[in-house]
């Protein structure tokens, strides 16, 4: 019954599942035919199904060559991120990996067998991912290369020493994940799908890669508690509890938020740069691939902004509403006004009391101004009274069949990789 009090509070839900189903998602992420590629590439769009679920779909989506470049992209990097999580790996020799792993690019018979990680079958086959490496033009090779080396040897540097400052942050955030979004823009603008400009402008790459990966941190405070890591900066949570962890306990739960509130803000201060970079875009496959992501992320930070749940659980939007985003999220009047309805949610929540309250505000006037919505986009969740009244009644009618394919639809709308 739960479910569906869910339902009957967002209807649209309903109506966009159904519609996403039923072959909606083929407008975003159409179906690739693997069978005309070689033994190879087949593998490694398998090993790319089985390593990750929110990209895979969209990485398939993308047009020509680019498809392939970022697939291997994807693996390279998934194999690098693999021996930085492998505990079983001595730390000496694990430095020495991270910091030569591009070179293995190069070298057609390295593989790494000793791994225990679950992801390891990219680096037991990692002779067949490097061949198709080689394969690729040379302009994608240097691209991957280069991002891979400098990946590596941020990984190294952090393997030791943890998030101090929000400059440290900033820095670590750019190893693991703004060298991403800048060796994607690379690979952009080298398949020609895109101009110049965009692989240049490496600070909007950064903010693209450090909002998506802020957001992640974020939201993810408590799983990474339990596991041991630890990604908030020393600097904000220092003045509010004298452990990370002291987060967590009950009767810290007021500065608890009030951190919580402080991290948020500075990652919307990434949103501006975001809007401006998603604008630039020209290849309908590449403004998904992008605008997909950031959209799920502003939709997540709306969710956790001033709420308890973030340090007693997991906080999630609605699958539903997961697929509204990736289907509305086509064109750049609608990413603004999406942008522009989760920054006034966040708006109409801040506390009066809140430290950051002021910053948070400023910062979202800044991405007002950028983020304005047209009349066309007004009326983005306005439904008519028919409408609701039929997906009302339709959800009292069919919401057990619908649970069943809300699950089949998670590996679309799974904001985070596992």
């Amino acid at each position: 019954m739960e479910l569906l009090r869910k339902w009957l509070g967002h209807p649209e839900d309903i109506y966009n599942l159904l519609r996403f189903k039923m072959g909606g998602y083929r407008a975003v992420m159409p179906r690739m035919d693997t069978d005309s590629l070689g033994c190879g590439l087949r593998t490694c769009y398998r090993y790319l199904n089985q390593t990750s679920r929110s990209f895979a779909a969209v990485i398939q989506a993308l047009d020509g060559e680019l498809r392939h470049a970022v697939c291997i992209f994807y693996l390279v990097l998934r194999a690098l991120d693999t021996v930085e999580d492998d505990m079983s790996i001595p730390l000496d020799v694990k430095v020495s990996m991270l910091q030569e792993f591009h070179s293995y690019l190069y070298q057609p018979d390295w593989k790494y067998t000793e791994s225990k990680e679950k992801h390891r079958q990219v680096l037991e086959d990692f002779p067949t991912i490097s061949m198709e490496f080689r394969n690729l033009s040379k302009a994608y090779q240097d691209v991957i290369s280069d991002i891979c080396h400098k990946m590596g040897v941020g990984m190294a540097e952090f393997l030791e020493k943890k998030v101090d400052s929000q400059h440290e942050w900033d820095k670590y955030c750019h190893y693991v994940a703004g060298l991403v979004g800048i060796g994607l823009s690379h690979l952009f603008s080298a398949s020609e799908l895109e101009d110049p400009i965009v692989g240049q402008d490496t600070d909007l790459a950064n903010s693209m890669g450090l909002f998506l990966q802020k957001t992640n941190i974020i939201r993810d405070y408590l799983e990474d508690q339990l596991e041991g890591r630890e990604f908030w900066p020393r600097e904000v949570w220092s003045r509010y509890v004298k452990k990370l962890s002291d987060l967590a306990k009950p009767e810290n739960i007021d500065v608890a938020v009030q951190c919580l509130n402080e991290l948020i803000t500075n990652a919307l201060h990434h949103v501006p740069d975001v809007l401006t970079y998603l604008s630039r875009l020209k290849n309908q496959s590449v403004f998904n691939f992008c605008a997909i992501p950031q959209v799920m992320a502003i939709a997540t930070l709306a969710a956790c902004y001033n709420n308890q749940q973030v340090f007693r659980g997991v906080v999630k939007i609605r699958k539903g509403q997961a697929v509204t985003l990736m289907m509305d999220a086509t064109n750049m009047q609608a990413v603004k006004a999406i942008m522009y309805q989760y920054v006034e949610e966040i708006y109409q929540k801040i506390p009066s009391t809140d430290p950051s309250s002021n910053k948070t505000q400023q910062v979202i006037a800044s991405i007002r101004a950028r983020s304005l919505p047209g009349s066309p986009m007004a009326s983005r969740h306005h439904y008519s009274p028919i409408y609701l009244s039929c997906a009302m009644l339709l959800a009292a009618l069919s919401w057990q069949y619908l649970s069943t394919l809300s699950k089949a639809s998670e590996e679309y709308v799974q904001a985070r990789d596992n």
